[in-house]
């Protein structure tokens, strides 16, 4: 028997998505391709919302 969800479920889309900046563990930043810290680029956080990493949670407990 077919689970009724099935029907009507549908494949997510895959969104080609790419961050504009990288984590640099030297500095413990997110710094834009070509070196500058990614938080003082303006336009980077308005067209991300944000410059979140996952650093923060493989070092600390309560993040």
């Amino acid at each position: 028997m077919r689970q009724f969800a099935l029907n009507y479920a549908r494949p997510a889309e895959q969104l080609e998505v790419g961050a504009a900046y990288t984590y640099d563990s030297a500095l413990q930043l997110n710094v834009t391709p070509d070196g500058r810290i990614a938080a003082h680029d303006y336009g980077l956080l308005r067209e991300a919302g944000a410059t979140t990493s996952t650093a923060g949670s493989k070092t600390h407990f309560d993040d």
